[in-house]
């Protein structure tokens, strides 16, 4: 069974920061993306950046140069880095990883609030 257990989330100002975190434990020999998403209340699910094995960084229009994505092979950990926090933001940020089998896993969510 695997699990994604997410942190960080919190209530921050506008242009604040803050970081994101989700583990991934159980049976897994190899990951190869992990991504964040975005959901804001009435509104569908969209991405917000995504890391492969290699590294290579794919980031929606709206966060970037303001989030950084990156990731821990070793400890089967992705982080969101988010700078420069805007009110639309404020959404439930959730990881998602797809390994090398195909199989994709959701972690559980995390509320980021940006207040104006």
């Amino acid at each position: 069974q695997v699990q994604l257990v997410e942190s960080g989330g919190g209530v921050v100002q506008a242009g604040g920061s803050l970081s994101l975190s989700c583990a991934a434990s159980g049976s897994i020999r190899s990951i190869n993306v992990m991504a964040w998403y975005q959901q804001a209340p009435g509104k569908q699910r969209e991405l917000v950046a995504s890391i492969n094995s290699g590294g290579g960084t794919n980031y929606a229009d709206s966060v970037k140069g303001r989030f950084t994505i990156s990731r821990d092979n070793a400890k089967n950990t992705v982080y969101l880095r988010m700078n420069s926090l805007k009110p639309e933001d404020t959404a439930v940020y959730y990881c998602t990883i797809r390994t090398a089998l195909g199989y994709s896993y959701w972690g559980q969510g995390t509320q980021v609030t940006v207040s104006s």
